[in-house]
């Protein structure tokens, strides 16, 4: 009898990666692949995954995510989140969030919800009401953040559970600077992420504005089943980058289990991980990896 298959992988964000952080990128993904690695292993589902892999890189300053997210231009703490659910095209975002230690969560709870989107302090009155871990704001700012002039980008995770169903998830604390209320790709279904069982799963990370313009988690959806998972993402980021400008990279699976990811910018480190793969990869960027190579389950 044939092993039921899952996959997963995440990453860190599309972005020049210091010399300095290079250790703790690789180790705030690999913990991360492993919270969501056993949540496949036991028999949870994507969804789940998605989420716990997603908990451990909003808790690692490393990234922009939960604490350590980016400052805006009031040197305040707003952030956003999304899944979505590939078995049923769910969907759960937030934006313009503070004050809570996991956006994830919170756009998982409203999952099951007619909204796909809340903002703001609506997003928080709507976690607070569902035991959200709620947090002063200034709590998610750290030492790092204090005085820091570029954010880290967004941080994603896709996967596939034993019983073949896909999810994806984002969380971000923007950019640096942002101005109070502006939104990026990452909460915008089609744009920054997409889910659905048979045809493929997507996390975005790079300049959202660009992201969103073009639609590009759709853009990937729609050119998956006749591509190989890297072949679409780096045709759909070149595309985005000749159209209308910027950088990004991005993660995604096959409905097989097919790993695939791609990023036009310096680095974009990474953690994958499949069933019958005997131990996780982590790259800092593409180039790492064997040339040519397609991780298949």
């Amino acid at each position: 009898m044939t092993e039921p298959r899952w996959a997963i992988i995440v990453h860190g964000g599309a972005h020049p990666v210091p010399p300095e952080k290079i250790s703790a990128s690789r180790a705030g993904c690999l913990a991360a692949l492993n919270a969501g690695r056993r949540v496949l292993e036991g028999g949870g589902s994507a969804v789940e995954a998605v989420e716990a892999a997603l908990r451990v890189l909003e808790d690692d300053p490393t990234f922009n995510a939960g604490y350590g997210a980016a400052l805006n231009a009031d040197g305040g703490v707003e952030m956003d989140a999304a899944l979505m659910d590939g078995a049923t095209l769910d969907v759960g975002a937030v934006a313009g969030l503070s004050g809570v230690r996991h956006p994830v969560s919170v756009a998982r709870r409203l999952l099951r919800e007619k909204e796909i989107l809340l903002i703001g302090e609506g997003a928080h009155r709507f976690a607070a009401a569902h035991g959200a871990e709620l947090c002063d704001p200034a709590d998610l700012i750290s030492p790092e953040q204090r005085g820091a002039v570029e954010s880290h980008d967004t941080v994603g995770c896709v996967a596939l559970d034993a019983q073949g169903h896909l999810a994806a998830g984002t969380s971000t604390g923007g950019l640096s600077g942002q101005p109070a209320g502006r939104v990026g790709d990452s909460p915008q279904p089609g744009c920054g992420f997409y889910a659905e069982d048979g045809v493929g799963a997507i996390a975005l990370t790079g300049q959202g504005e660009s992201l969103a313009r073009m639609m590009t988690a759709a853009r990937f959806i729609h050119r998956l089943p006749g591509s190989t998972p890297d072949d679409a993402l780096r045709e759909v980021l070149e595309a985005m980058r000749l159209r209308v400008g910027g950088d990004g990279g991005g993660i995604a699976l096959a409905p097989d289990g097919t790993v695939g990811w791609w990023h036009n910018s310096p680095d974009m480190p990474v953690a994958y991980q499949y069933s019958g793969q005997r131990e996780p990869r982590v790259y800092l960027r593409k180039a790492e990896e064997e040339p040519n190579a397609q991780a298949h389950p």
